[in-house]
């Protein structure tokens, strides 16, 4: 850590707030708490905590996901062991070990602090897992290359999927014989497997709320209108279905060419946030 980037740090801490923030995420560990909890527990506005929290993740030491509706924000414990070597590299001539081991005073470091390697576990959310969720699975499951298990769910099952869906997938080629609607209860079992990624692909105004996942998967929301809702003839509908298919594609094709094992989790998390603007909606989708 070079002395400006301290000096930032240190200033990030010099307010109070900041201080009951930051402690209360440390005794939060690595799942994190919502803002809203974070703000009651430090007796803080809404408007106020946000603020502040802003702060630490501009100085590095805090990062925040979205998980559905929420915001979660968890301590970065790789940075503040940057901050104590700091303090600590010259100490007693250079011999930082006549101080006592301070980084022990921290918790364990995390395996997400480190670059991440497949294969990984991938579930995709949307309200029925009937349409964009599927759609997503199929596609990542033949372009994964074996370096990616696709899952789906939702949070308010269809009793199957979209058969134009199903019949678009299977015209270009997707095996869509296990491809089934099926909810998000599915994956917070002891047995279920255990997710890497957690992708929502719901409108901004129809997004669901997202189930815990151990605050171990990382993140992200990709909103992709509902084709159930798409209107027009026949054509239409098949426009937009292409255009819906090129739309996740795109992103995932994107996605399956990261550097996973150079990337930490916040810069993850970062090209996860990327990749989900920017990308054209289908025409005529309401």
């Amino acid at each position: 850590m070079e002395s400006l980037e301290a000096a930032t740090v240190f200033a990030a801490l010099s307010v109070d707030s900041r201080l009951t923030l930051l402690r209360l995420l440390m005794a939060a560990g690595p799942s994190g708490m919502a803002a809203g909890d974070l703000a009651a527990g430090a007796g803080l506005p809404a408007s106020t905590a946000s603020f502040h929290l802003a702060a630490l993740e501009r100085a590095g030491l805090t990062q925040s996901t979205r998980q559905g509706r929420q915001i979660v924000h968890a301590a970065r414990i790789a940075a503040l062991r940057d901050v104590l070597l700091f303090l600590t590299e010259t100490c007693c001539g250079g011999r930082p070990e006549l101080c006592g081991d301070i980084a022990r005073l921290l918790p364990p470091e995390p395996e997400e602090t480190h670059g991440m390697t497949p294969a990984f576990n991938v579930l995709f959310l949307c309200t029925h897992n009937s349409a964009r969720s599927i759609m997503a699975e199929a596609i990542l499951g033949s372009i994964g290359g074996g370096r990616f298990h696709a899952y789906s769910a939702g949070s308010d099952p269809a009793t199957a999927p979209n058969p134009d869906v199903i019949e678009k997938l299977r015209a270009l080629g997707h095996d869509t014989a296990e491809l089934r609607s099926k909810s998000w209860h599915e994956f917070t079992g002891p047995n279920a497997p255990r997710m890497d990624f957690v992708i929502t692909l719901c409108d901004a105004v129809d997004g669901p709320v997202c189930p815990d996942f151990g605050g171990v998967a990382a993140t992200a929301a990709w909103p992709l209108p509902d084709p159930n809702k798409f209107t027009g003839s026949a054509v239409e509908r098949t426009a937009m279905l292409n255009v819906l298919y090129a739309s996740l594609r795109r992103r995932l094709e994107i996605f399956t060419s990261l550097r996973f094992a150079s990337l930490d989790r916040m810069a993850i998390k970062t090209r996860l946030d990327e990749i989900g603007v920017g990308l054209p909606t289908p025409v005529g989708a309401k």
